[in-house]
């Protein structure tokens, strides 16, 4: 069941990727279409290799720019923008490469917050922030990046599988569950809502 529940997943946020294109050609000033645009992006990268979701991401950060160009103190943007940068940063082994994309996350989420106080999405994500390099480090010592990040991706959750059997593999699992539970559920809420606002059409039965 999980497995076609990615599968349906995977569809929608395509669709929803390919809508968000031609809607894009003809206003590509359309701030919300953009927004949407970066958070299927954020959400089909889940489904691919380390490489390619990292190429993705960046793909969504500069939809992100556009949005932020036009409208500086979009909330919503300025969240996604957060995540995009906290989900690049646990995908870049380099801890000091990681931290510059930590700090920007940061800095998104505090802004967001600023633009929208009582959003408790937005300050639960700004209050994970905090924690997000040290969660890292322990990750990365764990072998993460080489252990679970590939079938993870490729199979769409950041549980999927792990060569490590015993406690050391659950408490690693527990991490996994820690970072990304609240990032991919939080997008996934929310690009959902800006889906269904935007009367994005179904795709065709199959």
């Amino acid at each position: 069941m999980e497995m076609q529940n990615d599968f349906d997943r995977l569809l929608f946020f395509e669709h929803a990727r390919r809508s968000a294109e031609v809607t894009y050609a003809k206003n590509p000033l359309d701030t919300e279409n953009l927004t949407r645009w970066a958070g299927a992006l954020l959400e089909l990268s889940n489904f691919q290799s380390v490489q390619e979701s990292k190429v993705m991401i960046k793909d969504a950060i500069s939809k992100l720019d556009e949005v932020l160009a036009i409208d500086p103190k979009k909330h919503d943007a300025l969240w996604c923008m957060g995540n995009a940068q906290t989900s690049y940063a646990f995908l870049t082994p380099a801890k000091d490469e990681a931290k510059g994309y930590f700090d920007s996350a940061y800095t998104y989420f505090q802004h967001a917050l600023d633009e929208d106080p009582g959003n408790e999405l937005y300050r639960k994500s700004f209050e994970v922030s905090i924690k997000a390099p040290e969660l890292h480090s322990e990750l990365h010592k764990q072998g993460f990046s080489q252990q679970a990040m590939g079938p993870a991706a490729a199979s769409g959750g950041p549980s999927s599988s792990s060569s490590v059997k015993g406690p050391k593999a659950q408490k690693s699992s527990d991490l996994k569950y820690d970072i990304f539970g609240w990032v991919i559920l939080a997008v996934t809420i929310v690009a959902w809502v800006g889906f269904s606002k935007s009367n994005v059409p179904s795709p065709p039965p199959r």
